[in-house]
C-alpha cells in the first residue's frame, strides 16, 4: 500500500507543478508521476530535506524541483516543436 501511496503523492506533485507552471506535463498522468518522483529526488539533492512528509516524499522541496523539472522539459518541447 506504501508504493501506491508513493505513486499517488508523486502524482499530484506532478500536477500541481504543471498547474502552477501553466502547462500540461507531457505524458498525462504516468508524464505527472514521474515528474513528481525526479522532482523530489531533483528537490531533495537541491534543498535537502525539510518541511512536511507526505507517502515518503518531503513535500516542499519535491514540489519545488517538480517545478523546475516541468520548467526545463516545457522548454526542450518547445524548441523541438519549433525546430520541426
Amino acid at each position: 500500500m506504501g508504493f501506491i501511496w508513493s505513486l499517488i503523492i508523486g502524482g499530484v506533485i506532478g500536477w500541481l507543478a504543471g498547474l502552477i507552471l501553466g502547462r500540461d506535463v507531457p505524458g498525462g498522468i504516468i508524464g505527472n508521476i514521474i515528474a513528481g518522483f525526479i522532482g523530489a529526488w531533483l528537490g531533495s539533492i537541491i534543498l535537502g530535506g525539510w518541511g512536511p512528509v507526505i507517502g515518503g516524499f518531503y513535500v516542499i522541496p519535491a514540489l519545488i524541483g517538480a517545478i523546475v523539472l516541468v520548467f526545463i522539459v516545457g522548454l526542450i518541447f518547445r524548441s523541438l516543436k519549433r525546430s520541426a
